[in-house]
């Protein structure tokens, strides 16, 4: 009796659920056919008779001014000079300046200058992937609102290639499947790491892994599941790619082992302005009465200012006992809101908690021609950001001249702070002590040992230059184009 109400109940139930997937199927294929005639209807052929190729970049917040955006700009340079008949498109949610205004930008901010005009298509529904809408579940909530602001570009302008440029890989299967086109992407951070995911399974208290959580078992427990969920979901979406570009050997690590997807997989270095900093002057120190360690970083809890200040004062307790030379710590960074700037009020209270407000100075969005003279000034290049997947910041200290000490892991471990032909580039600490005792070694070095350092350093940096990046991009999308 209860096999023959099990089969009358299963075997419905299989057939509803055959239909309704044929039915899915069905819908996506007509939507993907709608598509292609909108597709059809929106694109005119050019001067010479012939439609261009439309390659479209997804990155909503284009006029943001950081590294990403720099990336952004010149992949679009690289692609202008390589192929005549293509246009470049940009999807972005910035929609209080002009294209024009944005294209300035550019060329104001990273000297880029383009050869051909852009293409924008304003979003209207950004705030959709804005982190603050999300108090809980934000990986999720992000994500989910990618792929309907995707779905409004989509609708907007269908392109021959899609690139997401800013790390929505959800959006991904969606030009795909559904809008027919050749996809890559350019990871700079992969949304979820398997380092995110050992932080949870061994509850360790970081700024993205709250004290409650790390307390309880359970939530722990049921965050994990969570995780879980979405680094599965995050590698069938990121396996839809045809091209996929990592910025360093950390990142690609981590898309390998998510993603699964190595055969089209490749590092692409992101490109740094070396040759702004290399123009700084290298000369053996004048003086040695007094140093000066500088950091340059946005005043992000990830950044781990905390660590910075505590070794500092380290330092300065060992230094005071030995009558070494008077020592400065320089903060240089942006603070985008008000909680950057809370944040910086909380790091000048914990100055004065370990006497040390009078040796610390912080300097806030300051012009680039500061931040020059700053570096060029300074001893020590200071980086504590634990997994940093790249490091342009600590590139830049090194191209500037500075010894730099940046964190042991990551991107500075892994393809930056390295031996460079078998030479010294900087060094590498973890915690606290470490920090404090290399800080403490390279100021104990002679200036000409140091100087040493700096040069090996510069000519290692090369390996970051845009010419560098443009070969390697065009090498990895090249298939797109075929």
């Amino acid at each position: 009796g209860c096999f023959r109400l099990l089969c009358s109940l299963l075997i419905p139930a299989l057939f509803l659920s055959g239909i309704l997937s044929v039915c899915l199927v069905v819908l996506l294929w007509g939507i993907r056919l709608w598509i292609q005639q909108r597709k059809k209807q929106l694109t005119s052929a050019g001067k010479d008779g012939k439609r261009p190729l439309l390659v479209a970049f997804f990155h909503p917040y284009c006029n943001a001014g950081g590294g990403g955006e720099r990336v952004l700009w010149c992949a679009i340079r690289t692609l202008q000079k390589k192929y005549r008949n293509v246009t470049c498109v940009v999807y972005t949610g910035d929609r209080d300046a002009t294209g024009e205004e944005i294209v300035e930008g550019a060329f104001r901010r990273f000297n880029i200058k383009l050869t051909h005009p852009v293409k924008f298509v304003f979003l209207e529904k950004r705030y959709l992937v804005e982190a603050s809408l999300y108090p809980h579940f934000t990986l999720l909530g992000q994500s989910l609102g990618s792929v309907f602001l995707g779905w409004e570009a989509l609708l907007k302008c269908v392109p021959d290639i899609y690139i997401d440029s800013m790390g929505y890989a959800f959006t991904l299967p969606l030009f795909k499947y559904l809008g027919g086109c050749r996809v890559a992407c350019y990871v700079h951070y992969p949304t979820i790491s398997t380092d995110m995911l050992s932080v949870v399974r061994n509850q360790d208290t970081r700024f993205n892994n709250a004290a409650f959580i790390t307390n309880s078992p359970l939530f722990s427990k049921f965050k994990l599941v969570y995780y879980y969920f979405f680094a599965f979901m995050y590698g069938l979406v990121g396996s839809c790619s045809d091209v996929i570009m990592v910025n360093s050997s950390w990142t690609l690590n981590h898309i390998l082992s998510l993603w699964r997807a190595g055969a089209c997989t490749s590092v692409v270095y992101p490109p740094c302005d070396v040759q702004t900093f290399l123009d700084i002057p290298l000369e053996e120190e004048k003086s040695t009465s007094e140093y000066s360690v500088v950091s340059v970083s946005q005043f992000r809890p990830e950044k781990d200012h905390p660590l910075q200040i505590r070794a500092f004062a380290k330092l300065l307790k060992e230094k005071r006992l030995r009558q070494q030379p008077s020592l400065k710590l320089i903060l240089i960074g942006g603070c985008r809101n008000q909680q950057d700037e809370e944040r910086v009020n909380s790091l000048k209270r914990l100055c004065e908690e370990l006497g040390v407000s009078n040796d610390v100075t912080f300097r806030i969005n300051i012009p680039f021609e500061e931040l020059k003279r700053h570096l060029a000034e300074a001893t020590i290049g200071l980086h504590t950001m634990w997994n940093e997947h790249f490091g342009i910041g600590v590139v830049e200290c090194m191209a500037a001249g500075t010894v730099i000490l940046a964190h042991n892991s990551g991107g500075p471990k892994l393809d930056i702070v390295v031996p460079y032909e078998g030479h010294t580039t900087g060094f590498l600490a973890e915690n606290e002590d470490n920090y404090a005792e290399m800080m403490a070694y390279i100021l104990s070095l002679s200036p000409e040992k140091r100087l040493e350092i700096r040069e090996n350093a510069r000519r290692s940096v090369h390996r970051f230059s845009d010419q560098h990046f443009e070969e390697t991009f065009l090498l990895s999308v090249e298939p797109l184009f075929k």
